[in-house]
């Protein structure tokens, strides 16, 4: 039995991907995002649109938040063995670097949007906490007079093991917050760390709040960017920062042919072969085609007041870090 419905997968992706490849604008050629007569559409505009695109399919607004909601939810239980099988595990050196790129310090307050497995949240947690240890050892150098007994209720004080750091994740999804909050029961995080329901568009905050606000590979699912974009400014303090990981244009023709071929045709088949869910994974693949070029998505999110707005490409360009202050 295994046999045959193994291939009859391989059938329906090679019969998927012919179809795919006369209308679809992939990376190396052109952005499939819309295009006026000087240039990118300004996302400001999309808002006054009826429709919208689900991948390579296009829906009205209101039937977009309900798609991309279930995609999440189907992928949840499996959405870290899938994405170590999409990326070969690069996924994990991308989300360190972001957290190099942003050096929190201790007493940063971040709020991470659409990171309901806490890949971002455990990884600032964890480079808060080993900054300030640091800090502590050398205060504890300059102060030879404590007593063991004092030294000890210092590193034993897990409230303070953060110096005062703390970060929110918030998430759309119900699912993808129930298998963060998991993660984080099964790996002792506990101290600085909270999760909110909340949707990216509307977030439940008041205004200048947090000092970083970090969104990974979640920003393209978003119906609208532009508003999206504005919340994520108006909730970050004066001098704030906000830093975007998100899969990018790829620029180099042969890079650019042989992620097409494994997107479409091994991504999906991996999504039915492990996920069970072949339909959920082709919409992921397609709406990386749908987002914005580097140039395009760095003038969206100056159009919504960011100052010093700059990209990093990672990897060939598969994916890239766009960062801007609040000033």
């Amino acid at each position: 039995m295994a046999a045959p419905r193994s291939w009859a997968l391989w059938s329906f992706c090679c019969r998927g991907w012919s179809r795919v490849l006369p209308g679809c604008r992939l990376p190396g050629l052109r952005s499939s995002w819309p295009r006026g007569p000087l240039g990118a559409r300004p996302l400001s505009q999309e808002k006054r649109a009826t429709e919208t695109h689900f991948g390579f399919e296009t829906v009205s607004e209101e039937e977009k938040g309900g798609k991309v909601y279930q995609v999440f939810e189907s992928v949840a239980k499996k959405y870290d063995v899938m994405n170590d099988m999409m990326s070969l595990g690069i996924h994990r050196v991308w989300k360190d670097l972001l957290l190099w790129k942003m050096r929190p310090f201790p007493g940063t307050q971040l709020l991470d949007v659409a990171g309901g497995t806490g890949d971002i949240a455990f990884r600032f947690l964890n480079y808060v906490q080993a900054q300030h240890q640091r800090k502590e050892k050398r205060q504890l150098r300059a102060q030879q007079n404590l007593s063991w007994e004092e030294i000890a209720k210092k590193y034993q004080n897990e409230e303070d093991s953060l110096g005062g750091s703390h970060v929110m994740v918030c998430d759309i999804n119900k699912e993808m917050l129930k298998i963060g909050k998991q993660k984080a029961r099964a790996q002792g995080y506990k101290a600085g760390l909270a999760w909110v329901l909340g949707d990216a568009e509307e977030l439940p905050f008041d205004d200048d709040k947090f000092d970083v606000y970090t969104i990974a590979f979640g920003i393209r699912n978003v119906t609208h960017i532009d508003r999206a974009l504005q919340e994520a400014h108006r909730v970050l303090k004066p001098g704030g920062r906000f830093l975007c990981l998100e899969f990018s244009q790829v620029n180099n023709p042969l890079i650019s042919r042989l992620y097409d071929v494994y997107s479409f045709q091994v991504i999906p088949v991996l999504g039915e072969v492990i996920a069970g869910d072949w339909k959920s994974y082709q919409y992921l693949v397609e709406s990386i085609r749908q987002f914005p070029s580097q140039e395009e998505f760095k003038e969206v999110i100056e159009d919504a007041g960011f100052q010093k707005v700059t990209y990093e490409n990672l990897t060939s360009g598969i994916v890239a870090i766009h960062s801007g202050f609040k000033l």
